[in-house]
């Protein structure tokens, strides 16, 4: 069995499957008729309840907004090292 090709949802998709859900409709019934992995329906009624958004930059916790602010920084502080690396080099020849 092959792996299947990435599929894209909307967002509107997205709330349509969690209020079938959410008014009654069972979830095996739903992952089999419209063919979808439980891990990523079962992301979609989580992030319905917990924030509304299906936007993954709406559902992060604060660590990890953390750590994406601190990987961000790292990255400057590299490349602001490097450019002072190479002027060291061109006022050290003068």
């Amino acid at each position: 069995m092959g792996k299947r090709e990435r599929r894209s949802f909307t967002d509107e998709f997205k709330r349509q499957m969690v209020q079938l859900y959410e008014n009654g409709k069972t979830r095996a019934d739903i992952l089999k008729e419209y063919d979808l992995s439980a891990s990523a329906f079962d992301r979609w009624v989580k992030q319905s309840r917990t924030t509304g958004s299906f936007k993954e930059k709406d559902n992060r916790t604060e660590e990890q907004n953390e750590f994406l602010a601190l990987r961000k920084e790292i990255q400057r502080l590299k490349m602001e090292n490097d450019i002072l690396k190479q002027a060291a080099l061109i006022f050290g020849r003068k």
